[in-house]
């Protein structure tokens, strides 16, 4: 039979957490289960919608975030924080993420109140793009040029069983793939 693996005492741990609740997650650690150091990085947005274009704000890591605490000691108080899942885990075996890529996440991403790493998307000349507004949503055509100075592309449209430029708005296109359905309640 082999032997269980030896673990230092503190560290750093991932936290499994309900959907869309890491923040939620994060504030109840620090304050139910008394945790100094919880880290969720996250992300805003834009991505067109059926409604247009709207920003959105999400963990970087979907469903996980980071805290420090002592197994042995807290474990269970983590467990039984709302909006947390558990810890992650192999088997019996909780591993620990080295504080040097936590320290590194954060420089990339800073815990200050409200400071959310916001994420342009970038389009460029002969991307493949939809667009999202206008009389022909959902078309799917090229960009041809970015109009300088302006927030505008020029997309190739086949227009007549002719292909023609057109200008359009940047915010009216997206990346095939980047368009969320807004779904109403029946």
């Amino acid at each position: 039979m082999p032997e269980p693996v030896e673990q230092p005492e503190n560290g750093w741990y991932c936290v499994r957490t309900k959907p869309k609740s890491e923040h939620l997650a994060a504030r109840h650690l620090q304050g139910f289960a008394n945790l100094d150091e919880v880290f969720c990085p996250r992300i805003r947005f834009e991505k067109s919608t059926a409604r247009g274009k709207v920003w959105f704000v999400e963990a970087l890591f979907p469903g996980y975030i980071f805290a420090k605490f002592g197994l042995t000691g807290e474990l269970r108080a983590v467990n039984a924080t709302t909006s947390v899942t558990g810890v992650l885990r192999f088997a019996d075996y909780y591993p620990q993420i080295a504080d040097v890529y936590i320290e590194e996440l954060k420089r990339e991403f800073p815990e200050e109140e409200n400071e959310i790493r916001v994420i342009e998307p970038t389009i460029v000349e002969g991307d493949e793009v939809v667009l999202t507004e206008g009389p022909m949503v959902g078309l799917k055509t090229i960009v041809t040029q970015l109009v300088s100075g302006r927030d505008r592309v020029k997309v190739l449209l086949d227009w007549l069983g002719e292909e023609r430029e057109a200008e359009v708005s940047l915010k009216a296109v997206t990346r095939p793939g980047e368009i969320r359905r807004e779904i109403r309640g029946s």
